[in-house]
Order: C-alpha cells, then structure tokens, then sequence
C-alpha cells in the first residue's frame, strides 16, 4: 500500500508560481512511476506531467504540452517526496492537483493505469 500527501497549493496571481509537494509512503518508491494530474470543475482528469525511474536514482520526465517550459517536475529518493515546480502560471492551471503512483517504474498519461492517490490541492491562478 502506498499513502500519497500533496501540499504547496494556493493562490496566485497570473504569471507567479508554486511548487506542489507529494510524500509518499509505503511501498519502495523508486519502483513506482509518479504522476501529477489535475482536474477543473467540469472536466475530466487530466495528465500533467510524470516521471520514470531509470537506474538507481535517475528519472526522465514526461509533460503534457500545455504545461511545458513552465512546469518542471522532479523526484528526490531520499525523501520519497515528488515535487512540481510551476511557474508562469496561467488561469487556465488553476484546477484540483492530484499526485499518483503507479506499480510500474513506467509512467503513462492516463489517469486509469495509476494504482494510489493523494487527496488533491487546491491551486488558484487570478487574473
């Protein structure tokens, strides 16, 4: 079992930033692809960005195209906590952010192949 924390949301103005946080708990992390998603009122879930764990300590990173050269996601072993940098934020980010996990070392963009879920943070952009 894993357990999933996110912290870091907020309100922002346009153009500012925040970094999510998202500890994890339980089972061997640096086996299991981590995710960010997030959801609007009235939308669907969607991808955020992920990362696939390589060798040891090492990831490659995945992003969908609406967040990338603004979002930076990374992971830090030691601590079992995956982070998202977002910067330029616009208010069309402003969503529910949820952190995930999935049994694999592979990430994917669909919400469905991710196992465990964090509760969510809030993140507000204004205009």
């Amino acid at each position: 079992q894993v357990q999933l924390v996110e912290s870091g949301g907020g309100l922002v103005q346009a153009g500012g930033s925040l970094r999510l946080s998202c500890a994890a708990s339980g089972r061997t992390f640096s086996r299991y692809a981590m995710g960010w998603f997030r959801q609007a009122p009235g939308k669907e879930r969607e991808f955020v960005a992920a990362i696939s764990w390589s060798v040891g300590s090492t990831y490659y990173a995945d992003y969908a195209d609406s967040v990338k050269g603004r979002f930076t996601i990374s992971g830090n072993n030691a601590k079992n906590t995956v982070y998202l940098q977002m910067n330029s934020l616009k208010p069309e980010d402003a969503a529910l952010y949820y952190c995930a996990a999935r049994r694999f070392p592979t990430a994917t963009m669909g919400p469905s192949d991710y196992d465990y879920w964090g509760q969510g943070t809030q993140v507000t952009v204004s205009s």
